[in-house]
């Protein structure tokens, strides 16, 4: 009986050993990849990322994973990022929410980027039009919208004036009008719009009688300052940086506030992600986790703000694939236009 029981006892502690072995495997890695897409100069982004290197190492160390290296590339281009967590060479990819929906097959999303949001955010064009300036909220957003903002001009206060009494525009009310555009690649400029427009009134930006393409969201406002356009396509509330130059270079006497109101406000654009790839063989359950937890913390340091400043993020939020259902609708209105 006592020999059965020193028998059992070392099976008890080989097994246990072997377990403990196993999970220190798992959670050792030698190198882990992290893409970054080329939205800048690439030299300048592996320079500002730099830090990024030491402080992922640690945050993971702290939740129990031995990191022997940590890898920063850029890719050369946003596919190439895309393609790479796909083939799982990427362990981490730091993509657009466009880029991401492309390549889902093979990369997860686990984080949202946010940045300061706004004291309004209703999907009710009235709503943002109290007389009042937009302003920044303490909030963090994880969103941000494309705003149909109509000007001073006859047409443009006619729309205004259904608008804000509660009355639906017609699509003959639309065409009615001259609109600046961006160009179709613009998610706030053209897309979201272009699926506003698809969504209430069965018409794209292609079938409006009068427009005009702007090269910038600057010359856009211009054009609806002087009455060149009754209507205009933008980001929320792209107004907040045009407040002075409406009256020091546009020429208006009243303010912006008051000359020009929101008609139409499209389902909101998700701001960049942080994904996974599905493919890696470092990738488990665990490790996605203390990603997600790794960088939401590294975005409540200094350093960290620093580094991730690089792309106008200012923390993370946890995401989840449905968030960006309405990008897959915009990849694929895309997808028609460049076919056609």
């Amino acid at each position: 009986m006592r020999k059965w029981t020193v028998v059992f006892i070392l099976l008890l502690c080989v097994t246990a050993f072997t377990g403990c072995k196993s999970d220190k495997e798992d959670k050792s890695i030698e190198k882990l990849s992290v893409y970054f897409v080329p939205s800048r100069e690439p030299e300048e982004i592996i320079t500002a990322t730099e830090p990024l290197k030491d402080l992922l190492k640690q945050q993971l160390e702290d939740q129990g994973f031995e990191i022997g290296q940590v890898e920063i590339s850029v890719g050369t281009s946003y596919e190439a990022v895309g393609e790479a967590l796909s083939a799982g060479t990427a362990d981490i990819g730091l993509i657009p929410g466009g880029t991401y929906v492309l390549y889902d097959d093979g990369a997860e999303v686990i984080l949202t980027a946010t940045r300061s949001g706004l004291n309004k955010d209703s999907e009710v064009p009235k709503d943002w039009n109290d007389g009042t300036a937009t302003e920044a909220s303490d909030q963090q957003a994880v969103s941000y919208r494309s705003l149909i903002i109509a000007g001073p001009s006859e047409k443009g206060q006619e729309l205004a004036a259904k608008v804000n009494a509660g009355e639906e525009l017609t699509w003959e009310d639309l065409n009615s009008a001259s609109w600046s555009i961006m160009s179709s690649s613009s998610p706030a400029g053209y897309i979201y719009p272009a699926l506003w427009l698809q969504e209430k009134y069965g018409h794209s930006i292609t079938d409006l009688t009068l427009a005009v393409q702007s090269d910038s969201y600057g010359s856009a406002m211009a054009r609806l300052a002087s009455g060149q356009v009754d209507i205009m396509l933008t980001y929320a509330d792209a107004r907040r940086d045009y407040t002075e130059k409406w009256g020091s270079e546009y020429g208006r006497t009243a303010s912006i506030w008051e000359e020009t109101n929101v008609i139409g406000v499209t389902p909101a654009i998700y701001n960049d992600t942080v994904c996974v790839s599905k493919s890696s063989e470092n990738m488990n359950d665990d490790l996605k986790e203390a990603i997600q937890n790794a960088f939401i913390q590294i975005a409540g340091t200094d350093a960290g703000k620093e580094v991730i400043s690089i792309y106008s993020h200012e923390g993370y939020q946890p995401a989840k694939e449905s968030d960006y259902d309405q990008e897959r609708a915009a990849q694929k209105l895309i997808q028609t236009l460049n076919a056609q």
